[in-house]
């Protein structure tokens, strides 16, 4: 997860979450809709502490492991930078993974996505309902903790679906371009759907932003 970038005279860490020398907090974003929006899909009482709660503690906590992988940077103690990777990991991939997932539902959302996205599920996986069901077989099959994500494959120029164990980034240890995000952690839907992951995952389907899912999709294709 480290790079060197060399100069003439000298040969500096290169930081995994880019340039901490002049860093910025991460903040956690606003959702585009309210807590209760998503009812009687997905209740307030989850939305509001998954949100408020669980996304906050990995925007907080990754600053806080910012702030010590900065301060190991300027010692050039590579072993403490080294034993920061995996809180980067799981508290950056929480974030990265939470502000995907807020904008991929929607109030307005569930149905079927419409032109070149639709094309290219057809392509990929031979029908929606056929894509539907193995992305839903994927993630109702995550152990433990972890997502189900449907990507793109960049360098094949198709779509593809993969699983993701804990908070991991899609795109960050599979190279593929995430596009939907289905969170299947309890904290997703235990207060609603108790352990059956199942009735979460045919919920969730009624509120999927397919607009966001295709403009991810259209700018990935640049």
């Amino acid at each position: 997860l480290l790079c060197f970038f060399s100069s003439r005279n000298s040969a500096k860490l290169v930081a995994p979450l880019g340039c901490l020398v002049s860093r910025q907090k991460h903040t956690l974003p606003d959702l585009p809709y309210d807590y209760a929006a998503l009812e009687p899909h997905i209740n307030a009482e989850i939305m509001q502490l998954h949100h408020s709660k669980h996304h906050a503690t990995y925007v907080n906590n990754l600053n806080v492991t910012e702030e010590k992988y900065q301060e190991a940077l300027a010692k050039g103690d590579v072993t403490t930078q080294v034993s920061l990777q995996p809180a980067l990991k799981f508290n950056g991939g929480g974030h990265i993974n939470h502000s995907i997932f807020w904008t991929n539902l929607s109030p307005n959302g569930g149905g079927e996505p419409k032109g070149e996205l639709m094309e290219a599920i057809k392509r990929d996986f031979g029908s929606f309902a056929k894509f539907k069901e193995k992305l839903t077989a994927v993630s109702v099959g995550v152990q433990g903790s972890g997502w189900g994500w449907l990507g793109y494959n960049k360098e094949q120029g198709r779509l593809q679906i993969a699983a993701c164990a804990n908070q991991d980034p899609l795109q960050g240890t599979t190279g593929l371009i995430p596009l939907l995000g289905i969170d299947v952690w309890e904290h997703a839907y235990y207060l609603q759907y108790k352990n059956v992951r199942p009735d979460y995952l045919k919920a969730i389907w009624n509120v999927i932003n397919w607009e966001n899912v295709s403009s991810r999709y259209a700018t990935c294709k640049k």
